[in-house]
């Protein structure tokens, strides 16, 4: 019989399991050579939030997290 296990990222502060995704708009300005006008890129970076404590974690620091669990179940 196979088992299946489940095991979820959890926030760091309060161990809620439970993230909304929150987004930030911004335009970053810099300067060029050959020119005097500024140009600009747009950024959109996505945050998770726990909707326990409101504490913010980037998707980096969530693949992170489930990459210790992968490894951390290899090991049982």
């Amino acid at each position: 019989m196979e088992e299946n296990i489940q095991d979820y990222f959890l926030c760091d502060s309060c161990a809620g399991k439970d993230f909304k995704l929150v987004y930030n708009f911004s335009l970053r300005f810099h300067g060029v050579n050959f020119s005097d006008e500024l140009i600009y890129d747009k950024l959109i970076e996505e945050i998770y939030q726990c909707t326990r404590c409101q504490k913010t974690f980037t998707k980096a620091e969530i693949e992170e997290g489930l990459a210790r669990i992968k490894k951390a179940h290899r090991h049982v």
